[in-house]
């Protein structure tokens, strides 16, 4: 019987465990998936959560309950990874050989890393949304809070959904104004990009709804530290951007797991190779989701066509056959707007978000990069689409796992 780990039991590692259960002959392959974490988080929906649009119980659900029957599941840290000898040792000291490893352990905040960040009032007036913990106080503090400055920050790329910190605050923007008290409320998005997003046609899309919306915008800013006692973030030029409330997107890194083992880079995401997703240092390790160092956004929908490449590329390398260099970093998302609308982008490793429409060729319904009422209602329903098919390995009608060119756009679907 030869072994096939997973390491993470978040989005990536759950989808893969259900698309190998029926490839993999049973009575020659072992699957398991190790995890610490008892619960399953929708991601996407601590956008929501500080806003009173989503409740915590639609955010989370029991990780048991999406791993496939057949294979087996271990709830325990990972200490060490040993590549050289095929290992993995889990907290008390249990070994587990394998013959093939899938690194998904996914990425975290670290505000450690910057000074004064997560000192006395972190969760007080400085918060973070892409942690439950984080969401849940933020929204806590929403409710009560009477105006002021607040001042939406991002600390250095990359991060998970790249779109997030814009989408926060044209939800902000929205939240305030059905309060009644938009005109108490200075918003300020800050950026250590040189725009409001990474893909200039992007950025042009958006930049204008930033202006409409009265939020003011800060770009080139990069941290140095976070004046706590005088509620200032101070960058390395000294630039300073004070505020009363501050909602700051952390370093993110990849698992502390991967320094433990030697695997990592600076950030601890694994060196992976951009097209076949097998790792560049071990031949049977293939890394999956925001742990890879791939130059593609950390978002749910890069993970999902991920998996269907790397699904294929482990049986082909089962079989012996070569890998299929075929992930183009492709990668899409809804961004919500504020009052009831969202745009739509689509991009990969070289090709800029385009206009057009999705999923029909000039037929849509769903518009790319313009605001619309069907975009928003097609982000609110992937909660349901993410729960009931993508994790589960099912089938998304009209998924291109690669974009297609098509006159002047390229066929899409939401992550």
């Amino acid at each position: 019987m030869k072994n096939l780990l997973i390491l993470g039991a978040g989005t990536s590692g759950t989808m893969m465990a259900n698309h190998l259960i029926s490839k993999l002959p049973k009575k020659e392959w072992s699957i398991t998936v190790i995890d610490q974490f008892k619960t399953h988080y929708y991601q996407p929906g601590f956008l929501f959560l500080p806003f009173d649009i989503y409740t915590t119980k639609q955010v989370k659900k029991k990780g048991e309950k999406f791993i496939p029957k057949g294979a087996n599941y271990i709830q325990k840290k990972i200490e060490l990874i040993q590549p050289d000898e095929n290992k993995v040792i889990l907290e008390g000291g249990r070994v587990l050989d394998y013959d093939i490893l899938i690194v998904a352990t996914g990425t975290k905040i670290a505000p450690g890393e910057i000074e004064g960040m997560d000192g006395p009032m972190w969760y007080k007036n400085i918060f973070d949304f892409y942690t439950y913990e984080g969401a849940k106080a933020l929204r806590n503090k929403l409710r009560e809070w009477e105006g002021g400055k607040l001042v939406v920050h991002i600390t250095e790329m990359p991060i998970k959904c790249p779109v997030a910190p814009l989408e926060f605050a044209f939800l902000a923007d929205s939240y305030f104004k059905n309060k009644g008290m938009r005109d108490k409320v200075d918003i300020t998005y800050v950026t250590p990009l040189g725009g409001a997003f990474t893909k200039p046609k992007a950025t042009e899309a958006l930049h204008h709804l930033l202006e409409e919306k009265g939020i003011k915008e800060v770009t080139d800013f990069n941290i140095e530290r976070v004046d706590y006692e005088n509620n200032k973030i101070i960058d390395y030029a000294e630039t300073e951007v004070e505020y009363d409330l501050l909602v700051t997107v952390p370093t993110n890194m990849g698992d502390e797991l991967m320094e433990r083992s030697g695997m990592g880079d600076d950030l601890n995401y694994i060196p992976t190779d951009k097209a076949t997703l097998q790792t560049k240092d071990h031949e049977n390790i293939f890394a999956i989701g925001d742990a890879t160092n791939l130059p593609a956004s950390k978002a749910g929908s890069v993970a999902h066509f991920e998996a269907e490449i790397l699904t294929e590329n482990i049986l082909r390398y089962i079989k012996g056959e070569p890998l299929k260099a075929e992930f183009d970093g492709h990668a899409n998302c809804f961004i919500e707007t504020g009052n009831g609308k969202a745009l739509l982008i689509d991009f990969n490793y070289t090709h800029e978000p385009v206009e057009g429409t999705f999923p029909l060729p000039g037929i849509g319904p769903l518009k790319l990069l313009k605001e619309s009422r069907t975009n928003h209602m097609g982000k609110m329903a992937f909660r349901w689409i993410y729960w009931n098919m993508l994790i589960k390995g099912r089938h998304i009608p009209f998924v291109s796992t690669n974009m297609t060119e098509k006159g002047k756009h390229f066929e899409t679907v939401e992550k």
